[in-house]
């Protein structure tokens, strides 16, 4: 499974908007917090990257295993014959085997960078992508702060729950995401 997560999420309006007729006791705050737990976990996009990497990273093992069990074949196939061969011919395998074996150990860095990488990039569209929704939404209800808050990363230790906002937020951004899909 991948890690993917969001540290804090800070947005900052110069300008105050004005408030809506149905105010909550968050539309009154100028700080307000999202569980970035709850965001994650509720919201689509992110769902669905995370199962686009699950099924990437299964493919890539199931390739990795796949070369895995057809090298230990071949060394098994040598082992047996080896008795055999003469010591040109075993020297001459064994180098083979050896390079192989390098090259798988190649083949699973290279897979595992790349997927690492492709990641990194998927992490940085998705915090583009909460950053810049959370950045019109603190505008449109008058924040002036909108704090991220994670039991696995505590960095606000107590928040009054009125001042969360992120059943707003994750409707908000399903909402934009399934435009963007369509």
């Amino acid at each position: 499974m991948i890690a993917l997560g969001l540290s804090i999420l800070v947005a900052s309006c110069s300008k105050t908007a004005p408030q809506t007729s149905t105010s909550t006791a968050a539309a009154t705050q100028t700080i307000v917090y999202v569980n970035s737990d709850s965001l994650l976990s509720k919201y689509e996009y992110f769902k669905s990257i995370r199962d686009k990497f699950e099924q990437k990273s299964k493919k890539a093992q199931a390739d990795l295993n796949a070369k895995g069990t057809a090298f230990q074949r071949e060394v098994a196939q040598y082992q047996q014959q080896a008795g055999t061969m003469s010591a040109d011919q075993r020297a001459a395998i064994e180098d083979r085997l050896a390079r192989k074996q390098q090259e798988l150990a190649s083949y699973n860095e290279n897979a595992s960078s790349a997927l690492a990488n492709e990641e990194a990039s998927e992490n940085e569209k998705l915090y583009e992508k909460v950053a810049a929704f959370l950045k019109v939404f603190a505008k449109g209800k008058g924040y002036k702060m909108v704090l991220t808050y994670s039991k696995a990363n505590p960095t606000v230790l107590f928040a009054d729950e009125s001042l969360d906002v992120t059943k707003e937020v994750v409707t908000g951004l399903n909402e934009a995401y399934a435009k963007d899909k369509k």
